[in-house]
């Protein structure tokens, strides 16, 4: 009964970040947006939901989340030739971004682990 209070719990939060997605034309992702109301009403401790109520969904997901790349997999496969073609732009583009995501993880993890002292 957990797992499928969890389950609603989550999908619930997906829904909701749709529908404001819709709304406001996708500007930004609906399932970012739910999961950014659930972790809110978490860090708020909304009745109802707790922690305890997501966890075990949340780890199953997590333990089986390339299941969910296969998707993703299969559309660039669909789009190899247009990828052989830009290739260069995309590895530039994805090099550059890595070494940013790396660069700013860094900072804000020396900036939290100094406040933390």
């Amino acid at each position: 009964m957990q797992m499928v209070k969890g389950i609603f719990i989550i999908l619930l939060f997906y829904c909701i970040g749709q529908i404001i997605s819709y709304f406001i034309e996708g500007f930004i992702p609906g399932s970012i947006i739910g999961m950014l109301l659930l972790f809110l009403c978490l860090c708020l401790k909304v009745k109802g939901i707790t922690p305890d109520n997501v966890s075990s969904v949340a780890t199953t997901i997590t333990k089986n989340m390339a299941i969910f790349f296969i998707p993703a997999g299969a559309g660039l496969l669909g789009s190899f030739g247009l990828i052989s073609k830009f290739w260069m732009s995309i590895l530039i583009v994805c090099s550059v971004s890595t070494i940013l995501v790396i660069a700013v993880v860094g900072i804000v993890q020396q900036k939290m682990e100094g406040k933390k002292k």
